[in-house]
């Protein structure tokens, strides 16, 4: 499959009505990852369809659950995080962490709910600030795992978990974040801006998205010295935001005259 139709796929998939939160996930480890082929995406799969089938029949309840799929996942398994794991790439490409067994709190995250969505349990994801968890049963109520610490309960947990509703996040959001946090990967290495742009192009393929990523990777493609492409695309952002904030617009426009004149 070319990237040109992965990206269709990529597009279709995220807007339909259940989207597959491990193919999205695998979708932008094959923009990263040359190697990822159709093969690698169905171990992928396979894998977690396997992890899954590891676990206890007939489990009931919000506790029993969080206690087996954490006692199969970050005990016998080891999957957890640690603080070198933020400075890998690989940290936030789904196939890679079902390799290592390391990664990203929201990519854990993800093998943890999709595991336990397979096996039927009552999981969703709780996008915190700076980090992501896992809660199973009630969104209210249920117990809430920290994948990165291998599982570890969090119980009345951190003052996010207390004060503001346990509002599960849905998918689309689940890969903007990610989509995110590659693009924060990225920024503090400049010769990774072709990372920064392609997560940059993905986050705009999602149903729902900040528009000020528009602006963001007009920018970049500045930056990177499509110029023209950029003030183009600067322009279209700039007409965007004429309709509410005037100024900001005309501020906008300028910079596309500026990257117009780097083409001399």
């Amino acid at each position: 499959m070319s990237p040109a139709d992965r990206r269709e796929q990529f597009a279709a998939e995220a807007r339909s009505e259940r989207p597959d939160l491990a193919l999205l996930c695998l979708l932008v480890a094959a923009e990263a990852d040359p190697e990822l082929d159709e093969r690698v995406m169905d171990w992928a799969q396979i894998e977690l369809d396997r992890l899954a089938g590891m676990l206890p029949y007939g489990l009931r309840g919000a506790r029993a659950w969080a206690s087996a799929v954490t006692e199969l996942l970050g005990g016998r398994l080891g999957f957890h995080g640690t603080p070198a794991d933020y400075g890998r790439l690989s940290s936030s490409l789904l196939h890679e962490v079902l390799r290592r067994r390391r990664g990203l709190p929201i990519l854990l995250s993800v093998v943890w709910m999709e595991v336990a969505r397979r096996a039927g349990a009552p999981v969703y994801g709780l996008g915190l600030p700076g980090h992501f968890v896992v809660g199973f049963g009630d969104p209210e109520e249920g117990v809430v795992v920290d994948p990165f610490a291998g599982g570890a309960s969090l119980g009345a947990g951190p003052a996010e978990l207390a004060s503001g509703p346990r509002t599960p996040a849905g998918t689309p959001a689940i890969v903007l974040r990610i989509l995110g946090n590659i693009r924060a990967w990225a920024s503090t290495r400049p010769e990774q801006s072709g990372v920064a742009l392609w997560s940059l192009d993905l986050s705009l393929l999602l149903p729902s998205h900040p528009a000020a990523l528009r602006y963001e990777r007009a920018r970049l493609l500045v930056e990177r010295g499509s110029f023209q492409e950029g003030a183009v695309a600067l322009d279209a952002y700039a007409d965007v935001v004429a309709a509410i904030d005037a100024d900001a617009a005309s501020r906008i426009h300028a910079e596309a005259a500026s990257a117009r004149a780097l083409l001399n």
